[in-house]
């Protein structure tokens, strides 16, 4: 049945069933937007064009009432999106060109740059690699137009971790960067006469690229004035059962012109792929007689050490290419737990536990502990069958048999750390899993690093989960008296056992060292001088270093160092208490650049955090 209806200026002419639009019909709103397409029982579902007074136009799939699918927005500015949708927002794979002709193309997240992607600006600069969040974030590669190129790490939208920048003439660096800047131990490579190689060495020419390529780098700050108006939710005479919310307003977005290839492109082509070959393009051959090659330290983007070596053997260059190639370079020195690997079950047995038991202690009201709440019989047991049971959810490891010990003091040691029980769980139970490291401790035990570096678990021996349970009570009073104690903090206790008997016993402990800033040296410090010395030769960069290596002096307010002495004094007394004798204090350094030396620093990526697309692309009947 073909009808129109009327109400309040607003007209709609097409199919209807009962008195509800459904099937083909056109809606024109009184302020001039206007939608011609499919409708299912008074919302608009199907494929569509719609058109807004402000001249922009989608024309795609919609769901609901949501630009939901596949469709393409051109707006007045000129941009242009096509790819995916969802309620209203990029979501997928899409590619967008902007009003100035830099192009993004890859996978999108609610509104923002999220996976794989590859952003050409107008100038002819490229970044192919992940995103996060609108920026650039994991493994990337950096071209520029004047043929310098960087490969490595990213966070957001700055170089950070391990990497390789070639300059145009050939020359590389391979090194550490921190917010954009070189931080910490590199080799540089000089190819071409021995004059150009001495004159980039100066100290005028530190830079990691010239000046042109960072202004190149900036994003210009862009305002697009965004009209957007999908109708209101319109009901006549009840009729149009939320057919759809499209409002009539207009939104001032301040939006940076942000970073950006094509969907189909890198729906085929792998990510690690893409960065393989733009690495290829950075290791060229390097003639050893014309090569000056540079030890190098850096901090925050200031050379405090160089030892330079002429014509070093070839055998050297290739090592030092094959250790910081990009498939090689490690950022953390730790392996990702994969299935197949030998924790990998471990793993998601600890972590289904862990989801379990949090979920269940945290909706439990607070209350004090009590003296029930400690000791071995405060627990909780679980079985976990795979395919789950009236208490346990299916996962997709082996059957395991799971132990959580004094819940509610965990619980409450948690809350008075200030940690956030969503928070916990995402950090060790997320998708991206935890981190071994690499090497054991002297102990023999076993450690887990959350991704986020946020949290160790380490694994115990029986003994050891006995002496921690025993001092769990004093350890509990002591943390609770002393917000700022310097003792390690513990954040939950477990046990797993495999149907086959074996026991595994852990206990998760928070990383001293998670922070935003780069800690250019570390130190176990134990207040004696046997044996308190590393090796020169074994110190690289992120060894931790002993008493007798620690060379500084250490200026602090009088007030704050007699807090702090008192609190380590308190901290021994407790340990003391415990008959704990085998203790160190952990001593972390971050170094800034001394104010008379800011003139030396190379220049930080200039790269500026967008503003997030989501209500660039915001767009829809919601």
């Amino acid at each position: 049945m073909i009808m129109e209806i009327v109400l309040n200026g607003n007209v709609y002419f097409g199919s209807v069933k009962g008195k509800t639009p459904h099937g083909r019909g056109k809606y024109t709103w009184s302020d001039g937007t206007v939608y011609d397409g499919q409708w299912e029982e008074g919302k608009i579902t199907g494929g569509g064009r719609m058109t807004w007074p402000s001249g922009a136009c989608y024309e795609g799939d919609f769901s609901g009432g949501y630009l939901d699918g596949f469709g393409t927005m051109n707006k007045p500015d000129g941009s242009t999106y096509v790819g995916s949708w969802r309620m209203n927002k990029p979501h997928g794979l899409g590619r967008k060109r902007y009003s100035n002709s830099d192009i993004y193309d890859g996978a999108w997240k609610e509104g923002a740059y999220y996976g794989s992607g590859k952003y050409a600006w107008c100038n002819g600069n490229i970044y192919i690699g992940n995103w996060k969040d609108g920026l650039m974030c994991g493994r990337g590669v950096m071209k520029w137009v004047n043929g310098d190129l960087f490969d490595g790490y990213w966070s957001n939208g700055y170089r950070q971790g391990s990497g390789v920048y070639r300059f145009a003439d050939g020359s590389y660096y391979f090194g550490m960067w921190t917010k954009g800047l070189k931080d910490g131990q590199g080799t540089f490579y000089s190819v071409g006469n021995r004059s150009q190689s001495l004159r980039r060495l100066g100290k005028k020419k530190t830079r990691i690229s010239p000046n042109s390529s960072f202004k190149s780098e900036r994003f210009k700050d862009m305002k697009r004035v965004i009209s957007r108006s999908l109708s209101e939710k319109i009901t006549i005479n009840g009729l149009f059962k939320d057919s759809g919310r499209i409002s009539s307003k207009s939104v001032s977005l301040e939006e940076e012109c942000s970073i950006g290839d094509s969907a189909r492109e890198l729906s085929t082509l792998d990510n690690t792929d893409i960065l393989s070959h733009s690495s290829d393009e950075g290791v060229s051959q390097i003639d050893d007689d014309n090569t000056l090659v540079c030890e190098r330290e850096y901090i925050q983007g200031v050379l405090i050490k160089e030892l330079t070596n002429n014509n070093v053997g070839s055998s050297h260059k290739r090592e030092q290419q094959r250790k910081f190639h990009m498939n090689e370079v490690k950022k953390k020195p730790s392996a990702d737990i994969f299935k197949g690997h030998s924790s990998y079950y471990l793993m998601l047995n600890l972590q289904a536990g862990i989801r379990y038991t949090v979920g269940k202690i945290t909706p439990v009201p607070v209350r004090e502990v009590r003296q029930s709440d400690f000791g071995e019989r405060a627990r909780i047991k679980m079985y976990f069958p795979r395919k789950g049971s009236q208490l346990t959810p299916p996962h997709s490891s082996i059957d395991f048999h799971w132990k959580d010990f004094c819940p509610m003091v965990f619980r409450n040691l948690r809350e008075m750390f200030k940690l956030d029980a969503a928070d916990y769980m995402m950090s060790i139970c997320g998708d991206n899993g935890l981190r071994e490291l690499s090497s054991p401790g002297k102990s023999g035990s076993l450690f887990y690093l959350s991704h986020d570096d946020k949290f160790f678990i380490k694994t115990l021996r029986a003994s050891e989960l006995k002496v921690l349970l025993k001092m769990l009570p004093s350890y509990y009073n002591h943390v609770s008296a002393h917000d700022a104690t310097l003792i390690t903090k513990f954040y939950g206790l477990h046990e797993i056992r495999l149907r086959v008997g074996k026991k595994v016993q852990f206990v998760v402990m928070g990383n001293m060292f998670y922070t935003e800033l780069r800690i250019h040296r570390r130190y176990d410090l134990k207040g004696s001088y046997q044996g308190r010395s590393t090796n020169k030769d074994d110190i690289k960069d992120g060894t931790t270093l002993k008493d007798l290596d620690l060379a500084y002096d250490f200026h602090m307010d009088k007030s704050l160092r007699d807090a702090l002495f008192k609190q380590i004094y308190l901290d021994c007394a407790f340990l003391e208490s415990q008959q704990i004798i085998d203790y160190s204090l952990l001593l972390g350094l971050h170094f800034r650049a001394p104010e008379h030396l800011k003139a030396l620093l190379e220049p930080p990526d200039a790269f500026h955090r967008p503003q997030k697309t989501h209500d660039d692309d915001g767009y829809g009947c919601n």
